[in-house]
């Protein structure tokens, strides 16, 4: 039985990588666990295992004493000196388990450890592929639908993973055996709970879209800023080139729109803004609040931009329920107070 344990406990290591001392300490508890549970929850066990001889002994303990109150963790004094006339006082008297039971309990045991083994080299695994391609974009399959909680189960390649409604861009319908694009956001490295967060409407995602389909920005030609999305309605991001000769915002439309529309396609109708990024604060806030006309931009302090536009922009500026102007406020990062010709309007 010994050479089995200890073959598989080197089995183990080998191909789900989970050490042999982490292996031989979780089989020592589980030992130790179901001797008690056969002799008493009192009883003291020592479990001993020596991988170089490749042997597994357990032992029951006592203590000697003078007068036994518990024979399951004691024994008299001269119980024990008729084993032994080494034994005294306060010391300890080792019985070592039976042979037929220790395989009873060890085998048994062992079972349990070496399958939770399995189960946490898998998921170390797993959690090691995941967060590789954090921050990343992979394409998944999706499995099954929860019609209940709208949540989705899919294939990543790697192992199971689910899209929360929560994570899904509002709207969106899957079908199973659809392909998707996913961003890995998260990667938990607790055993328990959700082993990684997948998500469409982080920022993210689009930043990682123009990434893989804008060449110029693979190469490192055009780069992104920033990015402010309100998923499934509107997203901007903001762009700059490292060369004169690039136009960086040409460069992520495309000729006839072609790159854009690539990306759009994935978005389910969320609409796209690209802005030109500039240093001058001003310049970044008029470009921002694209598609308005800005007639003028003047920085109050360092975190505050006072806007006016033409009156027949300021709804266009504004957005509806605010959210061109939120989503510029996002994007530059400051608080910008619009006004119309002639008219005044707040929007932080």
């Amino acid at each position: 039985m010994n050479t089995e344990f200890f073959n598989a406990i080197e089995l183990l290591e080998k191909e789900k990588g989970i050490p042999q001392a982490y292996m031989f300490e979780k089989i020592e508890a589980a030992l130790s666990s179901a001797l008690k549970k056969e002799f008493g929850g009192n009883t003291l066990v020592r479990v001993h295992i020596d991988p170089a001889k490749r042997d597994l002994r357990v032992y029951q303990q006592k203590e000697v004493v003078e007068e036994v109150e518990d024979p399951t963790t004691q024994i008299s004094l001269a119980d024990a000196k008729a084993i032994s006339k080494r034994h005294k006082l306060g010391g300890m008297v080792e019985f070592e388990i039976k042979t037929k039971l220790l395989r009873r309990l060890s085998a048994g045991a062992a079972k349990s450890v070496i399958i939770q083994g399995i189960r946490e080299g898998e998921h170390r695994a797993m959690q090691e592929a995941y967060e590789s391609k954090r921050g990343e974009i992979i394409t998944a399959t999706v499995l099954k639908v929860d019609n209940e909680t709208g949540n989705v189960i899919v294939d990543t390649g790697t192992g199971r993973a689910v899209l929360l409604k929560g994570e899904q861009i509002p709207g969106e319908v899957f079908e199973v055996g659809e392909k998707i694009k996913v961003f890995i956001q998260e990667v938990n490295k607790e055993i328990r709970g959700p082993l990684v967060t997948l998500s469409r409407i982080h920022p993210g995602f689009i930043r990682r879209m123009f990434e893989l389909e804008i060449p110029e920005i693979t190469e490192g030609v055009v780069i992104i800023k920033n990015v402010a999305r309100e998923a499934g309605s509107r997203t901007k991001i903001s762009v700059y080139s490292r060369d004169e000769s690039v136009d960086a915002v040409g460069a992520c439309i495309g000729n006839r729109g072609m790159r854009i529309d690539s990306i759009l396609d994935e978005l389910d109708g969320e609409k796209i803004d690209i802005i030109r990024y500039s240093e001058i604060p001003e310049d970044y806030v008029a470009e921002a609040l694209s598609p308005a006309t800005v007639i003028s931009a003047e920085m109050d302090g360092e975190r505050f931009c006072r806007v006016v536009v033409p009156a027949d922009q300021l709804s266009l500026a504004i957005g509806k329920e605010g959210q061109n102007v939120r989503l510029a406020a996002r994007l530059t990062g400051l608080k910008i107070d619009i006004n119309a010709e002639g008219y005044e309007k707040r929007a932080d």
